[in-house]
């Protein structure tokens, strides 16, 4: 242990849903709002409690609401936040869209997440005629582009709040705004300084939870909007995650993922200096953690140091995403990735060596502005040579305001031709790493019922590896001794041979 963490934290945490009452019991609504950003938070929370009461008297029903989240882990995990801040206030969730609140938080990597988006506001748009005193809110990384916001202030009028990613903890005080004044709230910030995690937070699994580290990237690779949607980067105190960390796991957590657009670059902005392997490793140590994993890493801050971290620490799960994008040094260079095809496979035959029970998953994009077949041609060789468990291919897609968008494309056609080449290998390498793991047995975690195979459940192994194993939903949240047995290319049929563990 290289850090001593033992220091109290600054405020105390108060994202337990459970804890809700006697947090708002201390707010005082007599009072102006409060200018902590937690406790003003709060503040706007009893304000619309107290709102959605009366509201549910005169209707006769308790008020509804519902969160579709589009895009990444970091999606998800604010999910759980603006959920949390909804059932605080008073709200119900529900599966269906003619909720009397319903939020869209976005996403923006790809042209096709922006056009789910907004054939998800026309088609509730009934809803609205239907029900005069529904309101509908849009939030998140597509927010932060100005053209997605005229556009939904011009074809979606109905639409009454919206607000970015930089001011998402806020979403208490805007939605106060929304439900007792009746008017549009429209709030985009161009950045922020602030990291307000502390807010009520509605885990969507009892057994596993995603702790941010940090926000924002600083690596500005040409094709990704990112940086310009999240902003730069901003890490979280060491002992606010590590504390968050422990809370989750006296909770009956037996899994966390710590989640940053960049992993590897955690602590740069601290005075304390602390790296994410320090972090990793004090993470790993916390008892009764059974399992810990980290998403995104960038292969050109992977260093040696976070290699013996998972090495010496077996409850550091054995998978390792680790994005190429291309296999070209020159469009390698071109994406402002900062490393070559060589520095990249040198890594992955060194994780490989340390840690030989490791899957190295990857992201691939095909059709990157200038790419030849001669480059497509490096991409297979890297795949050959990597060996990856599995990867998530993409054909390229023009971003607005990222400097690739401004480059000479290539032809959807010529697209089309090399991602099926990238995609055949990628299977292919799948596969034969799969079929290594046959008749092993391996403990994993059960998550769900699986709905395609009745009596049959769903788990995830160390290497992320999924088995559909006989079972029902007692099992879920428990580790099991599984026996890998049929081998589907990326995912297994095996059954448990032995108590939970």
């Amino acid at each position: 242990m290289k850090k001593d963490f033992q220091l109290p934290v600054k405020k105390p945490a108060l994202i337990d849903l459970g804890r809700i009452d006697e947090v708002l019991e201390g707010i005082d609504l007599s009072q102006d709002p409060p200018e902590d950003e937690h406790l003003r938070q709060y503040y706007f929370i009893k304000k619309t409690r107290m709102l959605a009461d009366s509201l549910k008297a005169d209707r006769g029903r308790d008020l509804t609401f519902h969160v579709n989240t589009f895009g990444c882990q970091m999606n998800a995990k604010d999910s759980e936040k603006l959920s949390g801040v909804l059932k605080a206030s008073g709200f119900t969730e529900t599966e269906e869209e003619d909720a009397d609140f319903v939020l869209f938080n976005t996403c923006t990597v790809r042209d096709n997440a922006d056009q789910r988006v907004f054939g998800r506001l026309g088609r509730i748009s009934h809803f609205k005629k239907a029900n005069r005193d529904m309101k509908i809110g849009i939030c998140g990384c597509m927010m932060q582009e100005a053209s997605n916001v005229e556009k939904i202030k011009k074809s979606y009028p109905f639409v009454d709040l919206i607000f970015g990613t930089h001011n998402i903890y806020r979403f208490a005080e805007y939605l106060f705004q929304v439900m007792s004044e009746d008017r549009k709230v429209i709030q985009i910030w161009d950045k922020t300084d602030q990291v307000v995690e502390d807010l009520p937070s509605d885990r969507k699994f009892s057994f596993k939870a995603g702790v941010n580290i940090s926000f924002g990237c600083n690596n500005f690779c040409t094709y990704c909007i990112v940086p310009y949607v999240r902003g730069r980067e901003r890490s979280r105190d060491a002992r606010e995650i590590l504390q968050e960390c422990e809370r989750l796991v006296k909770d009956g957590v037996s899994e966390i993922m710590l989640l940053g657009q960049n992993v590897n670059s955690y602590g740069h902005d601290l005075e304390d200096g602390i790296t994410f392997p320090e972090l990793l490793e004090e993470a790993a140590h916390i008892e009764g953690l059974k399992r810990l994993r980290f998403m995104t890493p960038h292969p050109k801050d992977f260093s040696e140091e976070l290699i013996q971290v998972i090495k010496r620490n077996p409850n550091v799960t054995r998978h390792i995403h680790l994005p190429l994008q291309s296999g070209s040094t020159r469009i390698i260079k071109k994406m402002n990735r900062h490393y070559t095809k060589d520095q990249y496979i040198a890594l992955v035959r060194h994780i490989r060596e340390e840690i030989p029970d490791a899957a190295i998953t990857t992201d691939i994009i095909v059709g990157f502005p200038g790419e030849t077949p001669e480059d497509v041609d490096d991409t297979i060789d890297v795949i050959r040579r990597a060996q990856f468990d599995n990867a998530f291919t993409f054909i390229y897609s023009i971003r607005r305001g990222t400097p690739a968008a401004g480059w000479e494309q290539v032809p959807e056609e010529e697209k089309k031709t090399q991602f099926g080449r990238v995609l055949k290998e990628v299977q292919e390498s799948a596969r034969r790493q799969s079929e290594k793991l046959q008749g092993k047995t391996m403990t994993g975690l059960v998550e769900e019922v699986n709905t395609q195979t009745q009596g049959y459940v769903t788990a995830r192994l160390s290497n992320n590896m999924i088995v559909h194993v006989p079972g029902d939903a007692s099992m879920i949240g428990s580790f099991y001794p599984i026996h890998l047995e049929e081998c589907r290319g990326f995912y297994y049929f095996g059954t448990v041979c032995g108590d939970r563990c």
